[in-house]
């Protein structure tokens, strides 16, 4: 598996994460994980659900709790609890209109970025492609249970794509 370049822009300063799958060269244990799902609906209509961030633990059901703890323009900075275990969790929320919403994870068991890309349909405009990718360490999770860990993300992401295209359609 290669290495993924990832950047993320956030009040004009740069990160970038070196990622490949499972371990980089510092040791991290890594994840990419990237599936979409086509929806039959204007993107307008799914930008309006995924931008309404605060109903985020309908779709993603391991979200807990979701407390915003300040907004900015198009920047919102919140806590989030996690999981059956309830781990507590900061992240940085970026909307880009029209286009994607990124989740910077900055703190808690899992760092890194989560992000939702919305494209029109080639084939239909009343169509739209929802991505959503996560670039992930998991160095903070037992070895035992990054397994589990990461096909627990993936399963929980496909259901995300089934209840967006639910929603929006």
């Amino acid at each position: 598996m290669g290495d993924h370049l990832v950047t993320f822009d956030h009040l004009s300063h740069k990160q970038t994460m070196r990622q490949a799958d499972y371990q980089d060269r510092w040791g991290r244990n890594l994840i990419n994980i990237n599936l979409n799902h086509e929806v039959h609906a204007r993107l307008d209509r799914v930008w309006s659900i995924i931008a309404d961030v605060d109903k985020e633990p309908y779709f993603w059901p391991s979200l807990n709790t979701v407390n915003n703890i300040s907004k900015n323009g198009n920047i919102i900075e919140r806590e989030i609890t996690v999981g059956f275990k309830n781990s507590k969790s900061c992240q940085t929320v970026v909307f880009n209109p029209r286009k994607s919403v990124e989740v910077l994870i900055t703190r808690g068991p899992v760092r890194g970025i989560r992000s939702i890309t919305l494209n029109s349909s080639a084939q239909n405009n009343n169509a739209t492609m929802i991505n959503i990718s996560w670039n992930i360490d998991l160095s903070s999770i037992p070895i035992s249970d990054r397994t589990y860990v990461r096909n627990n993300i993936e399963k929980e992401t496909t259901e995300a794509l089934n209840r967006l295209a639910e929603v929006a359609e």
